[in-house]
Formats: C-alpha cells, sequence, structure tokens
C-alpha cells in the first residue's frame, strides 16, 4: 500500500515551492507600484481603457505616451495581439452631471410678459433668439453622448477631453483606423468592486470553516481545509502575478468568481476524503489515526482523480476554443481545480495527522508506530 501519509514531508516541500514564488511576485505588486507582480484591470483600479489602431502601422507605444504626456496626462500603453494599441490613463471621458431643468423656463417668463418700450428692446433680442433656441438646449445633452458611453468601439469621440486627445494624437501620429473599444470606470466602482469581492472571499472561506467544523465535530477538519483553501488562492494568485509580471495578464472582475468556485470545488474533495475518515476511524477503532488517513485517501484517491480529470476536460475545450473573452477566467479555473485535487489529497489529510499526533503528545496519548497494513483500497 502507498504510504502517502508517511511521505508527507514530501508533499509539503512540493506545495512550498510552487506556493513561495508566487508570493515574491504578489508582494512585488505593492512594492513596485503595480510595475511587476498583479495587474489589475480598470474593474478594480478605476481609468479608461482604450484601444486604438493606427494607419501608420509603425506607430509605437513610447510616441503614444509622449503624446498623452504632452497634454497632461499620464498613460500605460502596450501593443496588443490583434495590432491595436491598448492605452490606461486616469478616468477621462466621464458624462458630466446633468444640468438641472429648473433655469431653463425661468428665462421665457422673465421676458415675455414684459410690456414697456425699455425692457422690450433689451429683452426682445435675448428673448427672440433663446426663445427659439429654449427648445433647442434643452435636448442638447442627450445628442451629445458621452464618450465613456462607447464601450464596444464605434466612432471615435469628437467632444471633451477624449475628443481634443483623438485631435492631438492625429496631429502626431497621423489617422487613426479604428477604435477597438472605450470604457471609463470611475474610483466610486472600482472601490466597490475590491471591497465586494474581499467581502464575498472572507465571508465564503469563513462559512466553510465554521460548516466543516460544526459536521464533523471538530475544529482540526474546519481549520486544516482551510490552510487547503489558503494554499489553492496563492497558488492561482501567485501563477497570474508570474503571469501579470512577464506577458501582462490581468486580473479582471469574472477572476472574483473563478476563486469562489475553486474554492468551492477544493472543499467539495477535502470533504469527500474527511467523511471517509470519519467513517474508518469509527469502523477500525483502534488503529493508529495515521493508518486510518492513509487508507482513506486510497479509498477515494481514484474518485477524486476522475471527477477532476473530467471538469479538466471540458474547461480545456473552452479554453482553446471559447473565446479570448473568457480565456483567463477558464485559465484560473485550470490552475484552481488541479491545485485543489492536489491540496485535498496531499495536504489537507496529511496535516490533520500532523495536528492529531501533536495533539497526542501534548496530551500525553500513545501514539502507534507500526507500519501500516496491506488492505484493498475499496472506494
Amino acid at each position: 500500500m502507498f504510504d502517502i501519509v508517511g511521505k508527507r514531508r514530501w508533499f509539503f516541500l512540493f506545495s512550498a515551492l510552487i506556493t513561495i514564488p508566487g508570493l515574491i511576485f504578489i508582494l512585488l505588486s505593492p512594492i513596485t507600484g503595480g510595475q511587476a507582480g498583479l495587474q489589475f484591470t480598470i474593474d478594480y483600479t478605476g481609468g479608461t481603457r482604450w484601444e486604438l489602431r493606427f494607419e501608420d502601422e509603425t506607430v509605437t507605444p513610447d510616441e503614444v505616451e509622449a503624446v498623452f504626456a504632452a497634454n497632461g496626462l499620464e498613460a500605460a500603453v502596450i501593443q496588443t495581439g490583434t495590432g491595436f494599441l491598448e492605452i490606461k490613463t486616469e478616468p477621462i471621458g466621464l458624462r458630466p452631471p446633468a444640468p438641472s431643468p429648473t433655469p431653463v423656463p425661468t428665462v421665457a417668463p422673465s421676458t415675455s410678459p414684459s410690456g414697456s418700450p425699455g425692457a422690450s428692446a433689451s429683452a426682445s433680442p435675448s428673448a427672440s433668439p433663446s426663445a427659439s433656441p429654449s427648445a433647442s438646449p434643452e435636448p442638447s445633452p442627450s445628442p451629445s453622448p458621452s464618450p465613456s458611453a462607447a464601450p464596444g468601439g464605434g466612432d471615435l469621440p469628437t467632444e471633451g477631453r477624449l475628443g481634443e486627445m483623438v485631435v492631438a494624437l492625429e496631429d502626431a501620429l497621423g489617422p487613426i483606423e479604428e477604435q477597438g473599444s472605450l470604457t471609463t470606470i470611475g474610483p466610486v466602482v472600482s472601490n466597490d468592486l475590491i471591497n465586494q469581492a474581499l467581502v464575498l472571499i472572507l465571508v465564503g472561506s469563513l462559512g466553510i470553516v465554521l460548516w466543516i467544523t460544526y459536521r464533523f465535530r471538530d475544529v482540526k477538519f474546519g481549520l486544516t481545509a482551510l490552510v487547503s483553501l489558503v494554499h489553492d488562492v496563492i497558488v492561482v494568485v501567485g501563477v497570474f502575478a508570474i503571469l501579470g509580471t512577464f506577458f501582462h495578464v490581468e486580473i479582471d472582475a469574472l477572476f472574483v468568481t473563478a476563486m469562489l468556485t475553486v474554492i468551492g470545488f477544493s472543499v467539495h474533495d477535502t470533504i469527500v476524503v474527511f467523511d471517509r475518515i470519519r467513517e474508518n476511524r469509527a469502523r477500525h477503532a483502534g488503529e493508529p489515526f495515521a493508518e486510518v488517513v492513509n487508507h482513506s485517501i486510497l479509498q477515494t484517491f481514484a474518485r477524486s482523480i476522475m471527477t477532476s480529470f473530467t471538469v479538466l476536460l471540458t474547461l480545456l475545450a473552452l479554453y482553446l476554443f471559447g473565446g479570448s473573452a473568457t480565456q483567463n477566467f477558464i485559465l484560473a479555473l485550470l490552475i484552481g481545480i488541479v491545485s485543489g485535487t492536489y491540496s485535498s489529497i496531499f495536504n489537507a489529510a496529511p496535516l490533520l495527522v500532523v495536528w492529531q499526533q501533536w495533539d497526542d503528545r501534548r496530551h500525553g496519548r500513545a501514539t502507534s508506530t507500526r507500519a501500516p497494513r496491506t488492505r484493498r483500497a475499496v472506494s
């Protein structure tokens, strides 16, 4: 019988080797101010994301950044694989507050009832032009939509700060052939998304720990499951920090959904192993706890591998043929499910053995050191 629990130090070492580099790159994010480590989309940072393609294909990101700097804007520009230049800068082109409609009707009544010649002479010039355009100023905000309201691309902005930047870019670098996309998110929306993401992950993890502790009547089960979850989160986030440093892979709003899915899948595998441990512990009372855990892992090993493998096949098909819009989301799921399956088998259950043996020594309980007996693993 393969002794997984007996070789737990090797599995713990492998977990350290795949989490420590990720942790280093995660910590680089605040240290370098976002130049290395995790790369966030404007969903979390706020700002304007603008994709442009110039007729002159030799235009470089540095030239675009120089034009923005000359106009008082700091921009980060990268070349995408589709030939567009992706520009990220501070929020520009946000829709201004709608003007109050109350001042508009007060102008016409003040000029129309005046009957004195002096008043009519001074009021009629202002009343006649304002009476005819008084109907036009009211609809004028609606025909001039804010440039930030064109997330799907379309025509280039012609008004406001974005319109000024279009003119400046074309004067300096030549005509713009196509606008790929234009999205502006203010700081209030991005802060709300960050707070919601943190609350979702913390509340979800705390609920899982409390439920597992209640279900198995032992806090050791709940906390070892939490350690397994933290392992999976660090692995996924660390991989994205490495990819963001070298390949500019960004974390968007779907990333939180992927992380919650990974947490749920990892807990599912862990609970399957823990439930078999509880059954075998009662069925084989008196046997060493390490032997019970090892036998339980082997009984559930094939089920865990086959379940994860079928999910991975589906995700791999989605990653290869599902389009670029969901590729980062699917990639996070792929990494997380592989990590979750590994941590449930090789981390969570062996950690439970380590804690139980430490608890036995602390309370002076004797622990048997006999070798595991050969059993047939029945799933």
